[in-house]
């Protein structure tokens, strides 16, 4: 069976936060904080006016892989961040490649910077990573962001992911020097080994 993100119960309540799936209406609300410079500094496109966002975004296919995240404000619900979800398959030999399908997931995230410091990233990352093992029952999920990013790699640390990987001048940054890269993993045993016991 293919895992889906249609398979989960949305939304997901928890007490600071909601995890629902993301709509196009949303958009306008992600693109406030991603055309913001400590922001677009490190997520994959940063387009130059709304529509062509809204284009890349839909076209994408995006829409279907993030997760919005909101809060409750005095002035009622509010759009803080989002969280990809990409499942995909792992890789296997030919003899039992059936049993790689849709067994991983990618993770990768932005969030309004005005909300930084105050744990929400890290709780929503956390409710994502239950998500993948235990509605999903995926076996495997992994991050990667360019070292530089630090509040990237230190968010991935936060919620019990593993350095695998120190790739040397593996990316190619809008600015035009290559970068280095991490790669952080987790696996189900090591998840139910930090969550669970």
């Amino acid at each position: 069976m293919t895992a889906s993100l249609a398979e989960v119960r949305w939304p997901i309540t928890r007490a600071r936060l909601t995890l629902r799936r993301l709509v196009e209406q949303d958009l306008e609300a992600t693109w406030s904080y991603r055309k913001l410079p400590a922001v677009f500094e490190w997520i994959t496109a940063a387009p130059e006016d709304f529509e062509t966002y809204k284009t890349q975004f839909l076209e994408s296919g995006k829409i279907d892989r993030d997760i919005a995240v909101q809060i409750e404000t005095a002035q009622g619900a509010r759009l803080i961040g989002t969280v990809m979800l990409y499942i995909k398959d792992a890789w296997g030999q030919r003899e039992v490649v059936e049993q790689t399908k849709s067994v991983e997931a990618e993770l990768g995230w932005s969030f309004d910077p005005q909300f930084a410091g105050q744990g929400y990233a890290t709780e929503a990352v956390s409710e994502v990573l239950r998500i993948c093992f235990e509605d999903l029952k995926l076996r495997r999920v992994v991050a990667e962001c360019f070292t530089a990013n630090e509040p990237s790699f230190r968010l991935m640390e936060r919620v019990g992911m593993r350095r695998e990987s120190h790739q040397k001048a593996s990316g190619l940054h809008r600015s035009g020097q290559w970068l280095d890269g991490y790669s952080y993993a987790m696996l189900k045993d090591e998840w139910t080994q930090r969550y669970r016991s």
